[in-house]
């Protein structure tokens, strides 16, 4: 007979759940052993894992095998102590262990009714976002995917708030530096690409103030509806901040939102030399933030925040008839009612369990950590005198070219760190020039991790120059 239960016997349970256990230790306490990134060919791995649907059962020990030689030895290790790439997501054991409790208690956090104390604990732990960001009493939000659907949705309660969900002759505002997954979510909102400014940013990729003022009063004077302004709170590229008291300032004298997207650099505000950096946050009213990102949480958990909670309920809330018996009482809260998901998981368990089990003075210490390695980069990448500093190490990322050799140099130096295996960085263009960015978000990369990785920077550009 067929397992029509699809369930295991209490034996087959525990040995397949110490199985997983083990490859999961095996592959966070030998990081530093492995290769950091593994693209496979499309071809080989269509002839490896394209299969007929499988209509008779396969051992679960041949289903793991499978998976290590086949699919998990063919990625990017975002989690390696020495990724620097885009934005790593370092993860951790604590993290990956709650998201599978979750998945397993499978819980439905779109109602109080379906989920009572899981969603408690995510309006506790939206609650400790908020007094880490510095948001007043009033703030709230919800979890989410990442920081995409984070921006879309502040977007959409900064549309339903400023314009009461009218878009026509509705212009936002950002610079050049803003990730662009800011602009796609303003156009899955209804704007068209001309109801949208990207200005141009100063020397250090911030977004100018008098620029954005001289926008907006061009706009007004041609019938055009100002409502938003969107900010970085640590770019993409460099860690840029842009000035958030002075947009503050003129977004409260033109009565405009101002959103921050703080995907990953909002984590800073755990750090002195964050704060001090992202000086103006707790006065935006909305931001974004990737716990997946420097609060080293597995794939996948995103945070929005709104200054006024209840803003994310009058854009979202719909109340369907087969829902009824669902509603909540007075001092209920239906999470579903803040975003766009009904049915939404229990992603708030991995950090609030993280955060309970190592406390957040060690967060505190990891993102302080962070910074201090990209300043130990830009330090060896200065004494070396091979290296030109394209923007100096703020909020863990610091953007550098090497100076002897044509732009092409650089593009290739990314391919040989990837064919080499031993670190991983990313490139981008900084003012019509490439650069290559190196972000140091990880907590368990070490000094001798970021100067082993220029070592062999340097080695290799002498290669290709």
């Amino acid at each position: 007979m067929h397992n029509r239960r699809l369930q295991l016997s209490r034996e087959e349970m525990r040995a397949l759940g110490y199985r997983i256990v083990d490859r999961l230790v095996e592959h966070l306490d030998n990081q530093t052993s492995q290769r950091v990134a593994a693209k496979g060919v499309r071809a080989e791995l269509e002839s490896r894992l394209r299969e007929s649907l499988p209509e008779e059962p396969a051992s679960a020990d041949d289903v793991l095998k499978q998976l290590d030689e086949d699919v998990f030895s063919h990625m990017l290790h975002v989690d390696h102590p020495r990724f620097f790439a885009f934005v790593p997501s370092p993860g951790n054991y604590v993290g990956a262990l709650a998201d599978a409790l979750a998945s397993g208690m499978n819980p439905f956090v779109g109602t109080w009714l379906g989920g009572s104390g899981p969603a408690q604990v995510e309006l506790v732990t939206i609650d400790w976002l908020r007094q880490i960001c510095g948001l007043p009493d009033g703030a709230g939000g919800i979890f989410v995917s990442g920081g995409s659907v984070a921006n879309l949705i502040a977007l959409a309660a900064a549309r339903h708030a400023t314009l009461g969900d009218d878009t026509a002759h509705a212009v936002a505002y950002f610079s050049d530096q803003t990730h662009f997954a800011v602009e796609r979510g303003l156009r899955v909102l209804g704007f068209a690409p001309a109801q949208l400014r990207r200005l141009s940013s100063d020397d250090r990729f911030r977004l100018v103030p008098a620029e954005l003022e001289r926008a907006i009063r061009e706009d007004r004077a041609a019938g055009r509806r100002p409502f938003c302004v969107i900010a970085n709170a640590g770019t993409t590229n460099t860690g840029a901040v842009d000035p958030l008291p002075v947009l503050r300032e003129i977004c409260g004298r033109e009565g405009l939102w101002l959103h921050a997207d703080g995907a990953y650099g909002a984590a800073g505000m755990l750090s002195g030399k964050g704060r001090a950096l992202l000086d103006g946050l707790p006065q935006v009213d909305s931001l974004a933030l990737d716990p997946h990102k420097w609060l080293f949480q597995p794939f996948e958990i995103g945070c929005v925040l709104v200054r006024d909670a209840g803003l994310l309920r009058s854009t979202f809330q719909v109340r369907p008839e087969y829902l009824k018996d669902a509603l909540p009482a007075e001092d209920e809260v239906n999470l579903s009612d803040y975003g766009v998901q009904l049915t939404r998981s229990f992603r708030a368990l991995k950090l609030w369990m993280s955060l309970k089990v190592f406390g957040v003075s060690a967060f505190r210490e990891a993102v302080d950590w962070g910074i201090r390695l990209a300043e130990i980069a830009e330090g060896r990448l200065r004494s070396s005198g091979k290296w030109e500093i394209v923007s100096c190490a703020q909020l863990a990322i610091v953007a550098f070219r090497y100076a002897g050799g044509e732009d092409a140099v650089n593009r290739r130096l990314i391919d040989r760190m990837y064919d080499d295996g031993f670190a991983f960085l990313s490139s981008t263009i900084l003012r019509e020039r490439p650069a290559l960015r190196l972000c140091t978000i990880n907590p368990r990369t070490t000094e001798a991790d970021i100067l082993e990785t220029i070592d062999r920077l340097e080695r290799f550009a002498q290669l290709v120059a």
